[in-house]
């Protein structure tokens, strides 16, 4: 993981296509053990997970080239690796497990985010007919020990075709339903990396299974 977290750091102060095509060599390396991880996480979450069905890291990791047509910032590269296992890999509208890692801001987790309107439509459709099953995840303490709080930009008002006096609008105002915990570059690196956060997959599973069964 340090090769990794270094060649981003370093890419991060050098953020042109001179510099990186200086150190492409340095920038495989990394991505060829940013792959392996993927591909290991891949495994064994299919393993208490039987609805992902992706089998290598090609199926699930994002470019490091950025579209920067209609972005201010014109920087070329994204300063992150990142991947998103999931039933159809990283353009799946399931909910899947993501890895994000990024000097001073990696992260593991989860969820839907920023779900297609017919898809977003149906969730908060499911959620506003019973909440109950998805409150009784977040509130459970090996859940919210894990994930505090739901993650994501929301709402200042009710979405259209919902009460803003609904009982769950706190629920139904997000746009994203997704869970984080935040990483330190020191846990990045520890022997206890691999372990902890296949910990914090396994903690997320019942949020996923739920978020799915709503658009199954």
């Amino acid at each position: 993981m340090q090769t990794i977290l270094n060649f981003l750091n370093d890419l991060k102060q050098h953020n042109n296509r001179d510099w990186f095509q200086a150190n492409k060599q340095r920038y495989e390396e990394a991505k060829n053990k940013f792959f392996d991880l993927t591909d290991f996480l891949i495994a064994k979450i299919k393993e208490f997970d039987s609805s992902v069905d992706v089998n290598s890291a090609k199926e699930c990791a994002f470019r490091i080239y950025k579209d920067v047509r209609f972005s201010k910032d014109k920087t070329p590269y994204k300063t992150n690796m990142g991947a998103y296992i999931s039933k159809g890999g990283r353009k799946s509208a399931y909910a899947g497990y993501y890895i994000h890692t990024e000097p001073g801001a990696s992260f593991a987790g989860g969820g839907m985010y920023c779900p297609q309107t017919d898809v977003l439509k149906t969730l908060r459709q499911s959620i506003a007919e019973d909440a109950t099953p998805l409150r009784s995840i977040l509130s459970k303490p090996a859940f919210k020990t894990v994930f505090p709080e739901l993650s994501g930009e929301t709402l200042k008002t009710a979405p259209r075709g919902f009460d803003k006096n609904h009982p769950d609008i706190d629920l139904l105002r997000f746009k994203s339903y997704t869970v984080i915990k935040y990483l330190s570059d020191k846990e990045l690196v520890s022997e206890q990396f691999l372990d902890n956060t296949l910990a914090v997959f396994k903690t997320q599973k019942p949020f996923n299974d739920y978020l799915n069964a709503c658009i199954s």
